[in-house]
This record gives C-alpha cells, sequence and structure tokens, in this order.
C-alpha cells in the first residue's frame, strides 16, 4: 500500500548543496567537514534529521564524512536497503529490547549502562561480531553519559565482556540542556580518555566531542588534538552552528525548502468575532488588531510539522498560527501576487525539518543540479 501523499505539500531536497566539494570547484576551508578534516577530526555524517534519506546520505558521502549517524534502527535499514554501504554509528543509547538489531545491523554505538552493554554482547556473540562501543560522558548537558568519575570503573568492567570493544569516549553537549562546548569541557574529556587509557590498558581510537555546537571551538583554535571525531548534522543539513543558530560560512540555509498549496484565500478581519477560549491545542493565543487582512489557509498543520519552525520564503508574509491541518498565514502585503493554488515556500529550522521529514504526508522531492535559492557567505 502506498505512502499517503498530501498533494501540493513537498520538501524540495537540494542535495548538492549538501556536498560543498560539488557545489564550488574552491572548497573554502571552513565549511564544516572541511574545517574538521583540517583539524584532524573524522566526521559522521548525522542523517536522522531526515528520517535517513538515502540522497542525503549519498550527498553527506561525497562532501567527505567516513561514516553515517543515525538514531533510528529502522533508518539504517532503510539506508542498507538502498545501497549505502558505509559504517553506522548508532547515536541513541540502545535499548535492552533491540541489542539483537543493534548487533546485527550497526558497527559501532554509544553506550552508558552495563547492562545493555552485557546484553549486547551477548547479542554480539550470537552474530559472531564484534561490535564497537564508544561511552558517553556527561560533561554537564544532564542528557546521556556517565559522570566522569564513573568512567574508569564502568570501562574496567566492560572491557571484559566478549564480542565487544570498547574504541572510545563521547560527550554530547547543547541538544538537550543547550550548555555551550568551550575549551575546558574537551580538555577535561580528553583528561578522562588518558586515565581511562592508563587504568585499562586501552588505547582509544576516538574522542568524540564534537558534534554542530562545537564548530565554533573549532575554528577558534580551541580545541585539544586528541578530540577526532565529529558527529555533525544540522551545520550540514541546514548550513548552522546550533548555539546561536548562525549561518555557517560556504553553507546554505536552504537545501530543504517546503512547498505547500493555498486553499483559501479571503479578506477577513483580524481578531476573532465572539467570546473566546482555548484552541484545539489547549492554547489561547493573544491576537493584535490590525483590522481586514488577506489571509491565507494553507495545506499544512500541526499534524504534520511544528509551525514555528516554519519561515516564509517570501518575506512580505507572515504566519499567524495553525491548527492540526490548516497553516493561516497573513498575505495583506503581497495579496495582489497571490491566487488559490498558488504555492507557498518556507524554509525551515532543524526541529520543523525533522518532522516533515518523518511525516507520512509530505512528499520528498531530490533535486540534484539546481542551486539553492539563498547563498550564504564564504565570508562571516
Amino acid at each position: 500500500m502506498a505512502e499517503p501523499i498530501a498533494p501540493g505539500t513537498w520538501v524540495e531536497l537540494h542535495t548538492i548543496v549538501l556536498s560543498p566539494r560539488e557545489r564550488a570547484p574552491q572548497v573554502p576551508e571552513d565549511t564544516n567537514v572541511e574545517l574538521c578534516r583540517a583539524h584532524g577530526l573524522t566526521v559522521t555524517g548525522v542523517t536522522k534529521g531526515t528520517a535517513g534519506h538515502p540522497e542525503v546520505a549519498q550527498a553527506m558521502i561525497r562532501g567527505g564524512v567516513t561514516s553515517i549517524g543515525e538514531s533510528q534502527l529502522d533508518n539504517i535499514e532503510r539506508l542498507t536497503q538502498a545501497g549505502v554501504r558505509m559504517p553506522y554509528l548508532l547515536l541513541r543509547l540502545p535499548s535492552l529490547a533491540e541489542v539483537d538489531d543493534v548487533a546485527r545491523m550497526v558497527d559501532i554505538s554509544l553506550n552508558s549502562e552495563f547492562a545493555v552493554l552485557a546484553g549486547l554482547s551477548r547479542a554480539a556473540l550470537r552474530h559472531q561480531r564484534v561490535h564497537q562501543v564508544i561511552v558517553m560522558v556527561d560533561l554537564g548537558d544532564l542528557r546521556e553519559g556517565l559522570w566522569p568519575h564513573e568512567v574508569v570503573p564502568f570501562i574496567n568492567q566492560a572491557v571484559s565482556l566478549p564480542g565487544i570493544r570498547i574504541v572510545g569516549l563521547g560527550t554530547n553537549l547543547a541538544c538537550f540542556g543547550g550548555v555551550v562546548p568551550n575549551a575546558e569541557h574537551m580538555t577535561r574529556l580528553v583528561a578522562i580518555a588518558t586515565d581511562v587509557e592508563r587504568a585499562c590498558g586501552l588505547a582509544l581510537e576516538w574522542i568524540s566531542g564534537v558534534n554542530s555546537s562545537g564548530l565554533n571551538l573549532l575554528a577558534a583554535g580551541s580545541m585539544p588534538t586528541r578530540i577526532n571525531h565529529a558527529r555533525i548534522g544540522e551545520a550540514i543539513l541546514l548550513g548552522r552552528e546550533t548555539t546561536h543558530r548562525q549561518p555557517w560560512p560556504g553553507t546554505a540555509q536552504d537545501a530543504f525548502v517546503l512547498h505547500a498549496d493555498i486553499l483559501e484565500l479571503k479578506w477577513k478581519p483580524s481578531v476573532p468575532i465572539g467570546e473566546r477560549g482555548e484552541n484545539a491545542f489547549g492554547q489561547l493565543p493573544p491576537v493584535a488588531n490590525h483590522g481586514l487582512m488577506a489571509r491565507a489557509l494553507v495545506n499544512i498543520g500541526r499534524e504534520e510539522v511544528p509551525v514555528e519552525g516554519l519561515m516564509p520564503c517570501d518575506q512580505r508574509l507572515t504566519i499567524l498560527g495553525a491548527s492540526s491541518s490548516y497553516l493561516v498565514v497573513d498575505m495583506t502585503a503581497a495579496a495582489d501576487c497571490y491566487h488559490v493554488g498558488d504555492e507557498l515556500t518556507f524554509t525551515l529550522t532543524y526541529g520543523a525539518l525533522l518532522s516533515v521529514m518523518t511525516s507520512a504526508y509530505v512528499q520528498k522531492r531530490p533535486l540534484w543540479n539546481d542551486p539553492p535559492l539563498i547563498a550564504t557567505p564564504t565570508e562571516t
């Protein structure tokens, strides 16, 4: 049975934009992947924001990543079936219920629980494989990871498990608590790695301290040399570092553009008529009185995307809000330029991209050769 597709609602994927090497003869040295490579970091391209879209993964590979990072096993299976032959890193901590599939499908996983490592050990032996593990350390963002003082005892216990191999340490910053990575964080991670190597008799291959939030630290020359692995998603997909969401040099912010149709276009008051209560989502949003306005209903809503993450490409338009099925747009400043059936286009935040790419109601159309709508200068 075919996936349901809402006619007129689709995302264009400018895959060539994701690979600066293909886009321009002279690749700026400070584009995200090239910057990492210049500082000795191997890059895992994170495709989870696109639901593991194979064309996106292939574009990242052409752009220089050496492995693919995913949080969903279904996406890894999709990529594998599409012929994307690369090492796979599972970014989300494995659950005990899925250790068999992880050992079978994934080359490396991030871990912080001994019970899960024991399960992975048994599963790896069943599949006659050696599963590689990066142990995660919490340096203050309060997401996954062991506290620093727990790492050496944990790994001392884990090295005795057959079928798994501890290959590195990692940390995650900015994604949950918004903690901005700094040189102190990275120096501490390196120090913990050194302690592990001395106490446990290991030579760690990877110290994974960089995601899209760490690019500014890297560009400033403040990254310790032992940090040698980066997990980069948003900075490749949307061309932004993730602590202040600023455009990154040599990238484009519109590799993904949402298209949706105008279903209704009418002049109506700007303030609802009658006593107001909560809307369908339990909210009572404030409404300013701007008199009559041209209001468009567009065929996408909160069922497909958090609309706060949509930005009209036509800057004369303003998003007023949304219900589950409709986006409501103020068209007053451009009312004479649009008609029912016309398309509106939107760029997206990472959260919005994640939603539309995982929605069965939004079609995805890779475009190979078209240039992006908006180019970011190569100099800041």
